[in-house]
């Protein structure tokens, strides 16, 4: 049985994607989620569209538009999906187990959790992203848990850890200077400003959803010059990171 829907404001072709998604068997509720769902829209947003379900999904709906990835083959968090062209759009489609959404969201109130190494993540997925999908989306049908903004738990807790991982990737940028490693330097240090963007995020309790726009979010603009043209000679790396390091404490 199909799950009632309201597809008001979508395009036509991304409403009949939000369809499919509803009369899937085993969806709980289908949600616009990304920067559609909010303000943040620009040129280049595409429109991504959630299916929370339980137990079994069926994906014959949903696989007439084109390749899906099954549960499971994206990882525990971002667990499966589809890239979609429709009608010359593009409709990103993720599917997310509710059972494992309403675990890490119980988690994440008690300012625990966890990070994915997952794919186009430097600094990694921190389980709580879950909930933050929860508060962020726009529910097209179905229903889920209301969570409001972030836990006090997780809000006091979460900026520690970010920042204990903050010092360690700066120290690692800095052993791969002084062998003159400037892939390692840089990598390390990049990785260093994503760690105190998200520490300064959860300061806030200003959910975020991936890394696209953190650095400048978290008011890091400062460091983006550092990236463009960095120093190749060891002892230059070594002046460089002490340079961002104190741009991270600022």
């Amino acid at each position: 049985m199909s799950l009632a829907i309201d597809c008001s404001g979508l395009p036509a072709s991304v409403a009949r994607v939000a369809q499919s998604l509803a009369a899937s068997a085993g969806a709980q509720a289908v949600v616009l989620a990304g920067s559609r769902a909010s303000t943040d829209v620009d040129a280049g947003s595409d429109w991504d569209l959630t299916v929370y379900y339980r137990g079994a999904l069926d994906l014959t709906p949903i696989a007439a538009f084109g390749d899906v990835h099954a549960p499971g083959s994206w990882g525990r968090l971002m667990n499966g999906g589809a890239w979609l062209t429709v009608d010359g759009l593009a409709v990103d489609v993720m599917l997310r187990d509710l059972a494992v959404v309403e675990h890490w969201t119980a988690e994440a109130r008690l300012g625990s959790y966890e990070l994915d190494a997952l794919l186009g993540y430097l600094a990694g997925l921190p389980t709580y992203v879950l909930m933050a999908e929860l508060a962020s989306g726009r529910v097209l049908a179905g229903e889920l848990p209301a969570v409001g903004d972030m836990p006090p738990a997780l809000v006091d807790g979460a900026p520690p850890r970010w920042r204990f991982a903050r010092d360690f990737s700066l120290e690692y940028a800095r052993m791969h200077a002084a062998r003159g490693n400037a892939v390692g330097a840089t990598g390390h240090a990049a990785k260093a400003v994503l760690e105190e963007a998200h520490a300064r995020l959860c300061e806030r309790g200003q959910w975020v959803l991936n890394e696209k726009r953190m650095v400048n979010a978290a008011g890091l603009e400062a460091t983006q010059p550092l990236f463009i043209a960095p120093p190749r000679t060891a002892t230059d790396l070594a002046c460089w990171i002490d340079a961002l390091a104190e741009c991270l404490s600022g």
